[in-house]
């Protein structure tokens, strides 16, 4: 039993809160504040404090099981293994290595995202990996790495929130998603500084904001734009900071001219003055922000709508100066760590290209492999999920719940049963787990120590409280029993500092430099940012090297290679798909308070089900009147791709031609059954935030 006071951090958000877990009277841990980590300074939300309810026994699982004649049924670790490495094996042999894939989880900490890649191409050969934070925040690492030449979702600290001048918050609402995040916005209005929210839907961080602009969903990359050609048309711009930091601004420049304001007033719906007011209170102080989230991010057209609103933070100056620049907020526990280190499909450790010679020759020289060896990109996460059943015929998934948290994700059910062989590991008899073949329980976050790395880029220690219950292996322990039934015996340890050590010399060098960051450091400091490279040559890191870490980015150039950031010069266009007369009204997804991601966890714990505890579709009331729809009255949602069916709840928070549904539930309320799976070009981001469908009042 455990006897002392761990410190830790939270398993949910990207915030990666500081906690402390200490023995709980009845055997196991409860959590303490931790008033010294500064992300969140103690505070917690309810998903924090009731995050011990997930480890006991009577909700998770603690036996591998395997389908036998058509039920899962409780087996030896040794038989689990054996059957998914026969199955990858047999799939490997009849169809070819990319017949095999991978998908993780952006809640995976670094040394399992990293394990799982080099996994993936080493031991399987398979080019066919990615994960689910390609939902998270892939839209913007590409507009940030296109703009700023390297991606970390906020490049400062939180604290510089309070100090700026504006901050315009878009597509987010940390009321609800990272509430002690909340804090920091309250911080900045009380020093005098003002906030702007961009939602469709007047939500608790929105009633806290100076002004809120709701366009309809679908048309920030307008909303932008229109921003962009009032600050031009009314002499705001930065001419000497353009001439010196920039490039691309004249095409930036003749694109947004094209989108004068009553033209954005007609495409968003936001009125020309709320336009007019909200470049004064985004100019008028030196220093300002914009942060962005998944309402632009998660569109067909994300990558260009984040450039857009990047393009206001370089056209007045805002940006690699202090207490100003762009920053996306993060979502998943581990989104950023979970990208850099080689479970995206098309990444290496250190946030290393895979087509990059020199990244590819750095890492096989660590790995101890052939450059050549190695696969190349394969499939983004959807279009891997797609092709499930088709050319790939065997699929290993660790932390992640597709069937209720992809888009179309009925269509991603009939994939996943499709299959020749699933194989889960995870920590709960997810709805996907309930499809495996094969499902191997897994260590959880008390139970195993390891890092992430939060939305600032911080390179946290998560440390081991307790043991897991009896016949619960970590995901580390599933890889290296895997790994030496395929013919590989050795690179696959078990102990996570040594894979971090190991991590460490694959990143050095890298963008995202983890190479003077170790163990030792992050106990005693309690996190690093990253880039953070070891002092001597490139390898040479044991016991760390003396750099500082960066908490803040850009400040003397840009990470691109003449120092400069690029401008986006985008237009807006429409959506993957418009209302019309079958389908006349907007549907956005979203997260409530008490439940988080695919609810998998969160929907284990009687606190939070007792405030959330089912899905609900949003609604005006002059659309409510119009389906002679009451609160609380069961609503059919109906779009291209599927039925969802929930109560009302009827408020004048939200545009009158647009829905919301929250996505944590399985089920007759799956609202994924809905959204529309149409790429971004660039991110393969689908679009999550809009798509049209019909409502019918259930009677």
């Amino acid at each position: 039993m455990q006897t002392t006071v761990t410190p830790t951090h939270c398993p949910y958000c990207a915030l990666q809160c500081g906690m402390s877990l200490v023995p709980a009277a009845g055997g196991g841990v409860e959590v303490a504040e931790r008033v010294d980590f500064p992300v969140n300074r103690g505070a917690l939300c309810g998903k924090g404090r009731t995050a011990p309810e997930v480890l006991s026994s009577a909700v998770r699982l603690t036996s591998p099981l395997v389908r036998r004649e058509g039920e899962l049924v409780p087996a030896s670790w040794d038989e689990a293994l054996d059957r998914i490495a026969e199955a990858l094996t047999r799939a490997r042999t009849a169809h070819g290595v990319d017949s095999v894939g991978v998908f993780g989880g952006g809640g995976l900490t670094n040394e399992k995202a990293y394990a799982l890649g080099k996994f993936a191409r080493v031991v399987l050969g398979t080019s066919q990996i990615d994960y689910n934070g390609r939902f998270c925040m892939s839209s913007a690492a590409a507009a940030g790495t296109a703009a700023f030449g390297l991606d970390r979702g906020l490049p400062f600290p939180l604290e510089d929130i309070p100090r700026t001048g504006c901050v315009i918050l878009v597509g987010s609402n940390p009321a609800e998603t990272m509430p002690p995040a909340l804090r920091y916005f309250t911080e900045l209005r009380e020093n005098g500084g003002t906030l702007i929210v961009v939602d469709p839907r007047r939500t608790r961080t929105a009633e806290q904001a100076d002004l809120h602009l709701a366009p309809r969903p679908g048309t920030d990359l307008a909303l932008a734009l229109g921003l962009l050609h009032l600050i031009v048309a009314e002499g705001r711009t930065d001419e000497e900071y353009l001439r010196e930091r920039t490039s691309g601004w004249a095409e930036a420049r003749a694109a947004a001219m094209a989108h004068w304001p009553e033209y954005v007033e007609r495409i968003t719906g936001v009125p020309v003055p709320l336009l007019r007011e909200a470049v004064e209170l985004f100019c008028a102080p030196e220093a300002a922000m914009v942060l962005t989230a998944r309402g632009p991010e998660q569109q067909s057209k994300g990558t260009d709508t984040v450039g857009a609103w990047i393009n206001l933070c370089l056209a007045t100056g805002r940006a690699g100066r202090p207490l100003s620049g762009y920053g996306c907020l993060t979502g998943q526990g581990n989104g950023q760590g979970g990208r850099e280190h080689g479970q995206k499909a098309d990444q290496l450790p250190g946030y290393r290209k895979l087509t990059d010679p020199a990244a590819r020759e750095h890492v096989a020289r660590v790995w101890g492999v052939d450059p050549d060896a190695l696969p190349g990109p394969g499939r983004s996460a959807y279009e891997l999920l797609d092709a499930l059943g088709g050319d790939i015929r065997a699929l290993l998934l660790m932390g992640s719940n597709p069937v209720v948290s992809a888009p179309r994700a009925a269509h991603v059910e009939e994939r996943l049963r499709s299959l020749d062989f699933l194989a889960v590991a995870d920590v709960v008899l997810s709805e996907t787990a309930r499809l495996a073949d094969v499902v191997l329980p897994v260590t959880q976050w008390a139970e195993e120590t390891g890092t992430t790395t939060n939305l600032e880029g911080r390179v946290l220690l998560r440390r081991r409280a307790l043991p897991p219950p009896e016949g619960v292996r970590s995901d580390l322990e599933v890889l290296h029993g895997l790994a030496g039934r395929l013919g590989v015996e050795k690179g696959f340890p078990t102990d996570p500092e040594e894979v971090f050590e190991e991590l460490r010399r694959a990143s050095a060098g890298g963008p995202a430099d983890y190479s003077g960051i170790s163990y030792r450091r992050l106990a005693e400091e309690g996190g690093v940012f990253w880039p953070c490279p070891a002092e001597g040559a490139e390898g040479e890191t044991a016991g760390g090297g003396a750099h500082p870490g960066t908490p803040r980015l850009f400040l003397d150039r840009f990470a691109t290679g003449d120092g400069r950031a690029r401008f986006a010069a985008v237009s807006h266009r429409a959506a993957g798909e418009d209302t019309d007369e079958e389908y006349p009204v907007l549907l956005t997804t979203g997260r409530v308070l008490a439940q988080y991601q695919s609810g998998a966890q969160t929907r284990r714990v009687a606190e939070l089900n007792a405030a959330a505890p089912g899905p609900f579709v949003e609604m005006h009331p002059r659309l409510a009147e119009r389906l002679g729809v009451a609160d609380g009255q069961e609503v059919a949602v109906v779009s291209r791709r599927g039925r969802a069916v929930a109560p009302a709840r009827v408020t004048s928070g939200i545009r009158v031609d647009t829905v919301f549904m929250p996505f944590h539930w399985a089920g007759a309320g799956r609202a994924n059954v809905l959204t529309n799976p149409v790429l971004d070009p660039v991110s393969r981001m689908p679009e999550f935030k809009v798509c049209a469908v019909r409502l019918e009042a259930v009677r």
